[in-house]
């Protein structure tokens, strides 16, 4: 079982990244693939190693939050690794936390590939399973919950905006792909997020 790999980030999509440890390229599904190609060090990501009949696939996290989270949310009926992956790419682990210890739907639902069912299925299975977790919900993390507004098109967008300039974008590239995007925000939506979002309006042209 692999618990984490470190190496250099050697190609990005959409929904992962490449990562070459000695010699040797793991492909490994993350949340936020645009944000570790800007990196030009070595990256270390926590793995999660999913194994089925069909495929075995590497899922892969910054810290062990991201990656206690992702086990966790994978352990809620009707949610598989895919959709785990699209929610902690639409909200930090303690942000995820609050939301559920709070039985806050209407934050739930606007996670990627949530309904209000799932999004109750989320508070049931869980709920008791957070409480004694340290360092996730936090008192910061309950007001970014309680005022959605702090996210999304404004803290938010400024860290994806310069994480996207990291990677070579103009201002004026930049300030196109949020006129594309800015009516598909929520407010809730991660820096993550947020840069695939604009990624994928920039490839559109």
């Amino acid at each position: 079982m692999i618990d984490f790999l470190r190496g250099k980030v050697v190609h990005t999509e959409l929904e992962y990244v490449v990562l070459d440890v000695r010699d040797v390229g793991y492909r490994v599904f993350t949340p936020n693939p645009y944000a570790l190609a800007a990196k030009e060090e070595a990256v270390q990501l926590f793995i999660h190693h999913h194994v089925r009949e069909d495929a075995i696939q590497l899922f892969g996290f910054v810290t062990r939050d991201e990656q206690w989270m992702f086990r966790r949310l994978l352990e809620v009926s009707g949610i598989g690794p895919k959709v785990a992956l699209g929610i902690m790419a639409g909200g930090k682990p303690e942000t995820i936390a609050a939301a559920i210890q709070q039985e806050n739907l209407t934050f739930l639902t606007k996670l990627p590939g949530i309904g209000k069912k799932t999004a109750q299925r989320m508070i049931l299975d869980l709920k008791d399973k957070l409480g004694g977790t340290d360092g996730l919900w936090t008192a910061s993390a309950i007001e970014e919950v309680s005022s959605p507004a702090v996210m999304g098109g404004g803290t938010s967008w400024a860290a994806a905006r310069e994480a996207l300039g990291g990677l070579g974008y103009r201002e004026a590239e930049l300030d196109r792909a949020w006129h594309g995007i800015k009516d598909k925000v929520t407010g809730q939506e991660s820096p993550d997020a947020l840069m695939k979002l604009a990624l994928q309006q920039l490839f559109q042209g």
